[in-house]
């Protein structure tokens, strides 16, 4: 059974690349959010295995994002890997690889990479 991923970036363009690349695996039911409020409202509908979270948004940013979704008990336990384009993948490694106690990959991101990071936290 495939794997439901909430992406939720307010790049509409990596959210379709992203999107495509994931469903190319065969493993995974991709869906999208360009809003953090539209996020929160998708996740505790669909409930997804994952979500994968933009930390620099306008509006709502990822970090509040995350807390929305901790701060309720539906949405707490479904794990969240951050995505930036704020730093390297080499300061993401250096720095463990967490943030705020969750998972991050540096955009642009190895589609590889990224997939054995939703199997790791989704196992």
């Amino acid at each position: 059974m495939k794997k439901k991923v909430l992406l939720i970036d307010d790049d509409k363009t990596l959210c379709e690349v992203t999107k495509a690349l994931l469903h190319q695996t065969m493993k995974y039911q991709v869906t999208t959010a360009q809003t953090g409020a539209a996020g929160i409202q998708l996740a505790r509908k669909m409930m997804p295995d994952v979500i994968l979270l933009d930390i620099k948004m306008p509006g709502m940013d990822g970090g509040r994002v995350a807390e929305n979704l901790s701060e309720d008990a539906s949405t707490s336990s479904i794990p969240i890997i951050f995505l930036t384009g704020l730093i390297s993948q080499d300061e993401v490694d250096r720095q463990g690889g967490y943030v705020g106690g969750h998972p991050f990959i540096a955009k642009p991101f190895d589609v590889k990479k990224l997939t054995d990071m939703i199997e790791s936290v989704t196992a």
